[in-house]
C-alpha cells in the first residue's frame, strides 16, 4: 500500500515535468556533474535516473535518438551518459525548444583527465593502476565487461592503451569547443560552469532564474571535497 501511495504522490510531478522545459547538464563526466545532480535535487527538480539513461548509449552508438527524447518527458534535470556525449545536446535542442544546458569542466584538461583516470582505476583497475582492456572488460557495471563497452563507443581508443592521454583530452577540448561553438549566439541557453570556482552556486541559480541564498555550493563547507 505504502509503495502505491508514494506512486500516486509522485503523479503530480510527473505531470509538472512533463510540462516543463527541461534542463541538461552535458558537460564531461568527471566535470563536476554528480556535484550538479546533488544541487538540482536540493533546487526540488526531478531528476532522471541516470542508470536507465546509461543504457541508452547503444541508441547513441547509432545517432538514434528516439527513445534518448522520449526517457526525458517525465523529468526535468539530466546529466552524465548520454548527456554529456557529442551530439545528443542537438538533438535535444530540436526535441525540447527552450530547453537550458549546462556545460560543466574543470579548471584544465590534465585535471579532467586525472580525475577520470583515478576514478577508473579506483573502480576497476588492479591495485589502484590505470584499468586495462582485460580489467574493462572483466568488470561489471550494469553488466560485466560494460566499462570497456562504453569506452570503446565514445573514445574509440586503442585496445593496448584505453585512456591514451592525447585522445582523451582532445576528445574533452573538442567536446566543449563544439558546445560553445553550436550556443555561441544563444548565451541565454548555456550555461558554463566550473562547480569548484567562487560564486558557482549562485551563477546556477542566476542561470535556472531562482533565487540564491548562498555564492558557492553548498556542501563544499561540509567536506572541502567536490563530488565529480
Amino acid at each position: 500500500m505504502s509503495i502505491l501511495i508514494e506512486k500516486i504522490k509522485r503523479v503530480p510531478k510527473l505531470i509538472n515535468a512533463y510540462n516543463s522545459p527541461k534542463i541538461f547538464g552535458i558537460g564531461a563526466n568527471k566535470t563536476g556533474t554528480t556535484s550538479l545532480e546533488v544541487a538540482m535535487k536540493e533546487l526540488k527538480f526531478l531528476v532522471g535516473n541516470q542508470h536507465t539513461a546509461e543504457n541508452l548509449v547503444q541508441d547513441w552508438a547509432r545517432r538514434d535518438f528516439t527513445k534518448i527524447i522520449k526517457y526525458c518527458r517525465f523529468s526535468t534535470f539530466f546529466q552524465d551518459i548520454p548527456f554529456s556525449l557529442p551530439f545528443t545536446y542537438q538533438a535535444l535542442d530540436i526535441a525540447y525548444p527552450g530547453s537550458k544546458f549546462i556545460l560543466t569542466i574543470r579548471d584544465n584538461p590534465d585535471q579532467w583527465y586525472n580525475s577520470l583516470t583515478k576514478f577508473h582505476s579506483k573502480l576497476w583497475g588492479k591495485n589502484g593502476r590505470i584499468p586495462t582492456k582485460e580489467d574493462l572488460q572483466n568488470a561489471t557495471y550494469i553488466y560485466k565487461g560494460q566499462p570497456w563497452d562504453t569506452a570503446q563507443l565514445i573514445f574509440n581508443s586503442p585496445e593496448e592503451d584505453p585512456y591514451n592521454k592525447e585522445l582523451l583530452i582532445n576528445y574533452y577540448n573538442a567536446h566543449n569547443q563544439n558546445v560553445k561553438e553550436y550556443f555561441k549566439h544563444r548565451p541565454n541557453d548555456l550555461l558554463v560552469l566550473n562547480v569548484s570556482k567562487k560564486n558557482a552556486y549562485k551563477n546556477l541559480c542566476k542561470f535556472l532564474d531562482i533565487q540564491s541564498k548562498t555564492n558557492n555550493f553548498p556542501w563544499e563547507n561540509k567536506t572541502s571535497k567536490i563530488t565529480q
